[in-house]
């Protein structure tokens, strides 16, 4: 679970709904007819966008958000210099009963034992990579137009309160519920933009980025064992994928 996404979400949405508890009563904020507007006219202008299995994929890969664990690259490094150790001691046939925690390191392992030239792993493995980026950027892309969509619906909700309070002016009394309710629409498409969407598909791409980098690290590391590289000189080379700040604090926990 990711705790800063779950508690960015519960804290943005209660500090909205604390603040309209403590200006009065609620229910002034809940209109039907604002609602369908702005959260069903955004649900049907995405499907426009997009066809609809990867329109419902996208919620599927929201849960990365919540309930993706990323993994720390120091112990995917730790674990791919272990295993050019085991490979240059018995070779590659060593790795063969070695247990390996990442499913997308013990793939490429599993193709380096059955024998295949180090190009077509490669060429394998990053065909991996950049159709699993793709999938996620395409979840991104569909949370990016609903934060598009909702303001807009909710501007287009307010025209057509407006266009209905200008056409009863003849009791002055109902144009101000009749104001409020026109200016619902657009809380309701800002609230789903900027607290929902918007956060939400941002957090997806620094998933995808931590993806990204992760699976380069282990493509390196399977490319080295392959190429028989010295597990030290390995350690090195996959150091790069850190931050400077992270390389020093990596070595001292290794060498501790």
């Amino acid at each position: 679970m990711d705790l800063a996404t779950l508690l960015g979400l519960l804290g943005s949405f209660g500090i909205i709904i604390g603040s309209i508890a403590m200006g009065g009563s609620a229910l002034i904020f809940v209109n039907v007819p604002s609602l369908m507007v702005v959260v069903g006219g955004t649900i049907f202008v995405v499907l426009m966008k997009f066809p609809l299995g990867h329109f419902l994929a996208a919620f599927k890969i929201a849960l990365k958000a919540f309930l993706h664990k990323s993994e720390d690259p120091n112990d995917l490094i730790r674990e791919g210099v272990a295993l050019a150790n085991v490979a240059r001691k018995e070779g590659v046939l060593g790795l063969e009963n070695q247990e390996i925690g990442n499913e997308f390191l013990k793939r490429g392992i599993q193709l380096c034992v059955d024998g295949h030239e180090p190009e077509f792993v490669r060429s394998m493995l990053t065909k991996d990579i950049n159709l699993t980026i793709e999938r996620h950027e395409r979840g991104q892309a569909i949370f990016k137009a609903m934060a598009d969509v909702a303001p807009a619906m909710g501007m287009i909700g307010t025209l057509i309160g407006l266009v209905q309070m200008l056409s009863n002016m003849d009791d002055p009394k109902k144009i101000g519920p009749a104001m409020a309710v026109a200016l619902l629409t657009t809380l309701y498409g800002a609230v789903i933009a900027n607290a929902f969407a918007t956060p939400i598909a941002d957090k997806l791409a620094h998933r995808t980025m931590e993806e990204r980098l992760n699976k380069s690290l282990i493509l390196e590391a399977i490319n080295g064992i392959q190429e028989g590289i010295n597990p030290r000189v390995m350690e090195e080379l996959l150091k790069t994928y850190l931050p400077p700040s992270k390389r020093d604090a990596a070595g001292e926990k290794e060498a501790a």
